[in-house]
């Protein structure tokens, strides 16, 4: 489905996984180029240590690589893909401890050469990693992403099967 950058932000900011772990996207970038997002350190996602759940952190990073080139690509003529995140690592640096924040970013290279991947195979897996850190700066964790996605129209070209010739004897 097709969005705008303002409907994907409110679309998300209203997602229940989202909003229920105080997760909030402040901004998506014209063209699907980046989100920011911010998470709301409070009494809905804290643990026993009383620092921000591992999993609101990993939550907030879990959609959108795969969502901002599925938007991207839809834009650039691929309108039945299939995209999610094939796997995921992350490195939990310190505790957050207070509110925390990163920003997802496409470089064009990686648009580009996504792009280029799915027109010619049909399909793309590809890593990113993402950055999380506190109010002050000091860094939470570390994530890599990978996403995978599918153009559901990709015809995959037929191959000639080899058939040995045989001699008449």
């Amino acid at each position: 489905m097709k969005f705008s950058p303002s409907s994907l932000k409110w679309l998300l900011r209203t997602y229940p996984p989202f909003l229920f772990q105080r997760i909030w996207i402040k901004k998506v970038e014209k063209g699907f180029r980046g989100i920011d997002v911010k998470i709301y350190k409070s009494f809905l996602n804290i643990n026993s240590n009383r620092t921000v759940f591992g999993g609101t952190i990993f939550s907030a990073l879990d959609p959108l690589y795969p969502i901002l080139l599925d938007q991207i690509f839809q834009a650039n003529g691929l309108k039945k893909t299939v995209a999610w995140l094939k796997s995921a690592k992350i490195e939990y640096k310190r505790p957050g401890k207070m509110n925390l924040g990163f920003s997802v970013r496409l470089a064009d290279t990686d648009i580009k050469e996504a792009f280029t991947t799915v027109r010619n195979c049909g399909k793309v897996v590809k890593t990113f990693k993402t950055n999380v850190y506190d109010i002050e700066g000091t860094l939470i964790a570390v994530s890599y992403n990978e996403i995978y996605i599918r153009d559901l129209t990709f015809q995959i070209p037929k191959r000639e099967v080899y058939q040995p010739q045989l001699e008449n004897s």
